[in-house]
């Protein structure tokens, strides 16, 4: 095979990712239709897990070959026990790209009375679920803080075999951090910037 057929092949219907990303997750974004109005589901993190006691949405690694949306669903079920087909899709959001190298690639869904019949969370996974009144973020503003990224680059750094001085500028970056506080549950981090992009549709 010539070099042009295999350059052919491999972006032929390519679906694009992040360039060098050493893992991508995904998360069902599960909205609840409640007789007070939509309603957003979390889940506390188990205490034995990474980053245990944060609040988050359903969600894990994404295996090969899977899709967002079927990792989300999978995830949920794990987590939550509630079926894929008690879920309604409605389509991905923005992702986010983490500083750390991964993509987080939110799927928002409709979860159905008899799906949230089902809820039972794994002990292993989940401490707790809870739900939010989507209004309660439509009407409050979060916090918002900033942290700044700056390049620590070290004394061995091969600058003659880049081409470049050693007073080169390096780029800075800049992490906004945004937070809710609803009845002792902090909403913080990854999670509220999605909660945050969703309202933007609304």
């Amino acid at each position: 095979m010539g070099e042009l057929e295999a350059l052919r092949r491999r972006y032929g219907g390519y679906a694009p990712g992040l360039l060098g990303a050493r893992r991508s997750y995904a998360v069902l974004v599960p909205l609840l239709r409640t007789a007070d109005g939509l309603r957003l589901l979390f889940e506390v993190r188990a205490a034995a897990l990474r980053q245990g006691g944060e609040v988050c949405f359903p969600g894990g690694r994404m295996e090969p070959g899977e899709t967002p949306e079927e990792c989300a669903l999978r995830e949920t079920e794990e987590e939550l026990a509630i079926p894929a087909d008690e879920v309604e899709l409605f389509g991905p959001t923005d992702f986010i790209c983490n500083q750390r190298g991964f993509l987080l690639r939110p799927v928002v869904g409709l979860v159905s009375a008899a799906g949230m019949e089902r809820l039972r969370p794994s002990p292993a996974e989940v401490a707790e679920a809870f739900t939010v009144p989507l209004a309660f973020f439509r009407e409050s503003a979060p916090v918002a803080a900033r942290y700044e990224l700056v390049p620590q680059v070290p004394e061995d750094f091969p600058y003659a075999a880049a081409g470049i001085a050693q007073d080169y500028p390096w780029s800075r970056g800049m992490v906004e951090v945004l937070s809710w506080q609803y009845e002792g549950h902090v909403i913080w981090g990854m999670t509220a910037r999605i909660v945050k992009d969703i309202l933007k549709g609304l």
